[in-house]
């Protein structure tokens, strides 16, 4: 048999796909939601992609509310870097969707975030928690400042180190343990 050759799809999923097969038990609106949220998720990857043009090139957005305009702007007035992966070990590592680290020792992670389902500190506290193992920094011994932009606000918080050594503490921990598991 000489199968048909789609080179135009190799990495790329259909939304009705054989892989994600539980579409075959939705009803019309079922379907018609998850299709809205699969779109949302696409919109998404390419706003980050967008922010992260916008930031390395230093191209400023519009002053507004906007979440996207605010996390831009911000990032770009911070001189961050977009899209750091912060790396502990094949087990755990992550991108920041933007990261900076002053020489006065202040850490500062901004996440933009395009849906509506609240988000939470605790991301951008592992993406802190990686960052101090990768670098060998001692929570401790920095300040830090988390930013979420999200539905036109910015969330700010300022971890305690206790809480970034406790995180950083289970990643070693599990980091081991998976690695034992792995045989």
């Amino acid at each position: 048999m000489n199968f048909n050759k789609h080179s135009n799809l190799v990495g790329e999923h259909a939304f009705l796909s054989a892989s994600k097969y539980h579409w075959i038990n939705y009803d019309e609106e079922k379907l018609a939601d998850s299709f809205e949220k699969f779109q949302a998720v696409k919109r998404g990857t390419i706003l980050h992609a967008f922010a992260k043009d916008c930031i390395t090139l230093g191209q400023k957005l519009p002053k507004s509310k906007k979440t996207l305009n605010q996390y831009v702007n911000d990032a770009i007035g911070y001189g961050m870097t977009p899209e750091q992966i912060l790396y502990y070990s094949d087990n755990c590592f992550g991108t920041a969707d933007a990261i900076s680290f002053s020489r006065k020792n202040f850490l500062r992670i901004h996440d933009l975030k395009t849906g509506v389902t609240p988000a939470s500190m605790h991301q951008l506290e592992v993406y802190a928690a990686l960052f101090c193992l990768e670098y060998q920094i001692k929570p401790n011994d920095i300040g830090m400042e988390l930013r979420i932009y999200q539905c036109d606000t910015v969330h700010i918080y300022e971890p305690a180190a206790k809480d970034i050594v406790a995180i950083s503490n289970k990643i070693v921990t599990f980091d081991r343990l998976i690695d034992k598991l792995k045989g």
